[in-house]
């Protein structure tokens, strides 16, 4: 009889804690576009929403399908009954025929991932040969100047291309400089001869890589030799390093390390615009194996983050420590926030959200 009643105080104490969090609505979750010219440029849609919850709402991310499509959404905190939105846009440039993209939304809220969809088609121009590359670099055009990665376990590989082609009169040879330690590339063909198409194929070693959570790298495309490290050869890859909870053991499970914030908002109350200011969060484990503290995601010039330990066994407890700087600070109230990637498999990204106000 203990034993249902525990089982029962427990199911109660989750369903209390869900109701506390913050709950994300969007108005409708697909848009269709209908038909569209690839001539006329890029499309938008805004998806707004509302948090209905009642703590506020923080989306810590957007993270689109492909890099022919570019979300933008509401930074800041959204208090409850309030209002944001995630805007995103749609290059139709080189892509004649009907799409599909997904929009996926991470947050505070009860339903921590979010995906949202547009579709439609594109009507391609009348003329125009290398429409279907539309980057170009020198002789070399390229469907694209984003590669998107998505998410990728740790300890993986993932691989992605992109098409190429030689649209001047000479051979092309095209190779790819400041790679990391954990991106490889293969070009293919080597030497690309005039009209002649090809590829770009990265492969992304996720053992190699020391940081988690989203990445974004930055490498230069080099024909024939000549360096030309500007942003016309520039191409972006972007990644989410993961970590896999489906694949954990019973005992696994249950030995897994438990994150525990007692309080994940923090008002750093008011301060003379120039000055200085510390607040810390306190980070418990009540589990038995060691919480990593596998990243803390900082996006706030302002602000400077360190923890205590990043490692924290099971029974004790460390401190996220906040280092406010009120520099260049507008007179005002201010409300930032920041994740944490642990590798609490129920808890494994967290948001955390600052508060103060500026006098001058």
């Amino acid at each position: 009889m203990k034993k249902y009643s525990f089982l029962f105080i427990c199911l109660l104490c989750s369903l209390v804690a869900m109701s506390q969090k913050a709950v994300i609505s969007f108005e409708e979750k697909s848009h269709d576009f209908g038909k569209v010219n690839e001539e006329d440029g890029k499309i938008t849609y805004v998806f707004d929403f509302v948090n209905k919850g009642i703590s506020p709402l923080v989306v810590s991310r957007v993270q689109a399908s492909c890099g022919c499509t570019t979300p933008t959404w509401s930074k800041e905190p959204i208090e409850p009954g309030k209002k944001g939105a995630v805007t995103v846009i749609y290059n139709p440039l080189g892509r004649p025929g009907t799409f599909t993209k997904t929009i996926t939304v991470y947050s505070n809220a009860t339903d921590e991932q979010m995906v949202l969809t547009i579709h439609g088609e594109v009507i391609g121009k009348a003329s125009g040969e290398n429409s279907a590359f539309p980057v170009a670099m020198g002789g070399l055009h390229l469907k694209s100047k984003v590669i998107q990665m998505n998410s990728v376990d740790k300890g993986k590989l993932q691989t992605r291309s992109v098409d190429i082609k030689n649209t001047s009169n000479a051979p092309v040879k095209p190779t790819v400089e400041n790679l990391p330690a954990y991106m490889s590339v293969t070009v293919s063909p080597e030497l690309l001869k005039p009209n002649e198409e090809g590829k770009l194929t990265f492969t992304f070693n996720s053992r190699s890589c020391t940081q988690w959570g989203p990445t974004a790298d930055d490498v230069y495309v080099i024909l024939n030799g000549q360096k030309k490290y500007s942003d016309e050869y520039k191409l972006t890859i972007v990644s989410n390093v993961v970590e896999d909870f489906s694949k954990l053991t019973l005992d696994q499970k249950r030995k897994a390390p438990i994150l525990e914030i007692p309080v994940r908002t923090l008002n750093l109350g008011t301060l003379k615009e120039g000055t200085k200011r510390v607040g810390k969060f306190k980070v418990s484990n009540k589990g038995q194996n060691a919480l990593e503290v596998r990243r803390i995601i900082n996006n706030n010039k302002e602000l400077s983050v360190r923890t205590g330990k990043l490692s924290v066994s099971g029974g004790k407890s460390s401190y996220v420590i906040l280092k406010l700087n009120s520099k260049n600070l507008s007179e005002g109230d201010y409300k930032k926030s920041i994740t944490v990637q642990t590798n609490d498999p129920e808890n494994s990204f967290i948001i955390l959200i600052l508060s103060w106000t500026v006098q001058k």
